[in-house]
């Protein structure tokens, strides 16, 4: 028998492709697998290798497939879970029998799921089907509102509160995962660090032409504010300081709850958290956005003045095409109401080039609304056609060369667009989370207009003190720029040191 049988039997590796939500996604998995009595290893150790996929565009696909045969040719088992597993079912499961295709309907059960791969049980593969018509249209209907409290995880100071003191749940022990009622498991960190997403919903009720992950992910359902302040509560117990707000839709929370505006009720509870010192919202829908979500993202204490917008194009035309709302005139507008109230506010949005039809004076529309926008942050992508689609059937189809070129055109003007912006913050005062010490002593971390992985960083280079450590807050002011990046030295007396 191989060492890695003798010697890892139920030890899993977990990898994580794709989105925040994904990363919460495994680390809900991995709190499952430690009370199924799973023991998470490295991918060199581990008996299974659970891949956490994602299916959002060709590009993602394909590495997820990838990953899954490197993980095959480990000699471990392995199981494929996530958004790809779950759009493809039975059909990838055909295509790729190196691994086990699971789908969110096994989560709940993943510790005996893994426990058929490793025994080499081959379960058949779900079909694949749209999880939108597992709930009801109508998303008052989903989630029917009890007599009295609606009911969350832990009632607070109970014991099974996991911010009570004595908690059998104790914040305190490092990657512990908490039980809610019933004994469910919710989470145990994975990555560790000074941030963390949240996830606040799951699904999306739009019908964007493009894009086919509400037939995956299903309707749109929200968390429960006791449930979602509770887990803040634990984050902050882990040793986290920002927690960034994640779903498929972040400004249609509370409207299953029958609540359009119980985002704007919750950001400040979540910002009072102990311990949390930021709290950072993405996914915002443009069409969705209103005044009073403006003002509070924009004026709350601790809330990031932060905002992520999916505005994807800015030719009317193309939107229209694409089921979506705007064009740059509308656009232009929403972003001089963001910085009226918060002109530090920081921006950012992807935009898709290449869809069917999109013509050169669509392209003259974008580029004249990314001249005028002012974003922090520009993602560009060329359009794909995605399986299920209605943008998948239209006509008038670029081919692939043709994108790639608007693609390259457009993404080097973003890079110019956006260092630019970062520029223009010369002499900025702002307050900077600090993420951790480089290797010549000087501190990295990020303002309140740059997101985790995704945007710029600024690097401290002078701190006028002592040493500083992750989780510590620094108010500085810019000092210089490099792309989207910025340095930036503390001022004194503005640093908030744990």
């Amino acid at each position: 028998m191989s060492s890695r049988s003798e010697s890892a039997r139920r030890t899993v590796s977990l990898v994580t492709l794709g989105c925040a939500r994904n990363e919460v996604d495994s680390e809900e998995l991995a709190a499952r697998l430690t009370a199924s009595g799973w023991d998470l290893t490295s991918a060199d150790d581990a008996s299974v290798v659970l891949v956490n996929t994602c299916g959002f565009i060709q590009a993602a696909k394909q590495e997820s497939i990838d990953e899954l045969l490197a993980a095959a040719e480990s000699g471990a088992k392995v199981a494929a879970v996530g958004c790809l597993a779950e759009r493809y079912g039975a059909e990838l499961a055909g295509e790729l029998p190196e691994a086990q295709v699971l789908s969110f309907d096994d989560y709940g059960n993943i510790g005996a799921r893994l426990d058929d791969v490793l025994a080499g049980r081959r379960r058949p593969a779900h079909t694949a089907r749209d999880r939108r018509t597992l709930l009801p249209i109508s998303p008052a209907e989903r989630q029917p509102v009890p007599a009295g409290s609606p009911p969350g995880p832990a009632a607070p100071g109970s014991p099974l509160d996991p911010a009570a003191p004595g908690s059998s749940q104790d914040p305190a022990a490092p990657s512990t995962p908490w039980l809610g009622p019933g004994g469910g498991v919710f989470r145990r960190r994975l990555s560790g660090g000074v941030v963390a997403p949240l996830k606040i919903a799951s699904g999306c009720d739009r019908r964007c032409s493009f894009c086919a992950i509400p037939s995956f992910r299903g309707a749109f359902v929200s968390r429960r504010p006791p449930e979602i302040l509770a887990e803040a509560r634990w984050l902050a117990g882990q040793g986290v300081r920002e927690l960034v707000l994640v779903s498929e839709n972040s400004t249609s929370y509370g409207k299953d709850l029958g609540n359009l505006r119980l985002l704007e009720e919750v950001l400040p509870d979540l910002a009072a958290t102990p311990g949390i010192e930021r709290v950072r919202i993405s996914y915002l829908q443009p069409a969705e956005l209103r005044p009073g979500l403006i003002e509070v993202i924009a004026s709350t204490p601790g809330v990031a003045p932060y905002f992520d917008l999916s505005f994807q194009h800015a030719s009317g035309r193309v939107l229209r095409k694409m089921r979506r709302f705007g064009d740059r005139e509308r656009f232009g507008t929403l972003l001089d109401q963001i910085r009226e109230k918060s002109p530090q506010a920081g921006v950012r949005s992807n935009f898709i080039v290449g869809f069917p039809g999109e013509t050169a004076a669509d392209l003259a529309e974008l580029e004249l609304f990314l001249g005028d926008a002012g974003l922090d942050a520009i993602g560009i992508f060329g359009y794909s056609d995605e399986d299920g689609t209605e943008a998948a059937s239209l006509p008038d189809k670029l081919d692939s060369a043709e994108i790639a070129r608007r693609v390259e055109e457009f993404a080097a003007l973003a890079d110019e667009l956006m260092s630019q912006r970062a520029d223009s913050r010369l002499g900025e005062n702002l307050d900077v989370l600090i993420e951790e010490e480089t290797d010549d002593g000087r501190y990295e971390g990020r303002a309140a207009h740059q997101a985790p992985e995704v945007d710029g960083v600024t690097t401290i280079t002078s701190t006028g003190r002592g040493r500083l450590a992750a989780g510590d807050m620094v108010r500085a002011v810019v000092t210089g720029s490099d792309g989207v990046d910025l340095t930036a030295s503390a001022v004194m007396g503005d640093v908030d040191l744990r």
